[in-house]
C-alpha cells in the first residue's frame, strides 16, 4: 500500500530576528548625521507590530528605509510587513505602525488551493487555520508543487514545513 507524504505552507516571521534588525536600525539611527536630533524611534509593541516615530514624514521615511534594510539582512521578509497610514503625534512630530503579518491569510490560502487544484497534479491541499496542507503519494508531485508556489507572487512570504514522508 502506497503511504501519503505531506508538507505544510506556512508564513511565519521569526520575531527574535525582527528584534535583532530593530536593535541595528535604532544604531544606524542614532548615529546618522541627518537622523541624531530627530528623535526618532523604533519599537516592538508586543509580538505583531513595530511602532516608529519620528520628527517629520521624510526622516519618518529615512528609519523605514533603513529598517527595512535591516530585515531584509536578517532574512525577515518585507512582503510580512503591513504599513498603517502615518499620523501626527505630539509636537509636530509622526508616528507609523507596521504590523507583522503571521500565518497565511484566509483568502491567500484559498488561492493556494486553486493554484494546486489547477495545476492538475495528483495532490489534495487542505486549509488548517493559518497553514495549507499539501498531501500526496508521490514526493516528486510535493516538489513540483513547492517550485510551482516558490514561482508565484502571492503577496506573503511562504516557507515549506513538516516535510513528512511515511
Amino acid at each position: 500500500m502506497a503511504s501519503d507524504n505531506s508538507f505544510d505552507v506556512v508564513s511565519k516571521v521569526e520575531i527574535q530576528e525582527v528584534k535583532n534588525a530593530i536593535d541595528q536600525a535604532t544604531k544606524e539611527v542614532h548615529a546618522r548625521f541627518d537622523l541624531k536630533d530627530s528623535k526618532s524611534s523604533i519599537e516592538l509593541q508586543g509580538q505583531d507590530t513595530i511602532q516608529l516615530a519620528s520628527q517629520d514624514e521624510y526622516k519618518l521615511k529615512a528609519v523605514i528605509e533603513i529598517l527595512s534594510q535591516k530585515l531584509v539582512k536578517r532574512g525577515v521578509s518585507l512582503k510580512n510587513l503591513e504599513y498603517e497610514k502615518i499620523e501626527p503625534a505630539a509636537g509636530s512630530s509622526v508616528r507609523q505602525k507596521i504590523k507583522l503579518v503571521q500565518g497565511i491569510p484566509s483568502e491567500k490560502a484559498k488561492q493556494i488551493v486553486a493554484l494546486i487544484k489547477d495545476s492538475k497534479k495528483k495532490a489534495q491541499a487542505s486549509i488548517q487555520g493559518d497553514t495549507v496542507r499539501v498531501v500526496s503519494k508521490d514526493r516528486d508531485t510535493l516538489q513540483d508543487i513547492m517550485g510551482m508556489l516558490r514561482g508565484k507572487d502571492l503577496g506573503v512570504e511562504l516557507q515549506f514545513t513538516n516535510y513528512r514522508s511515511n
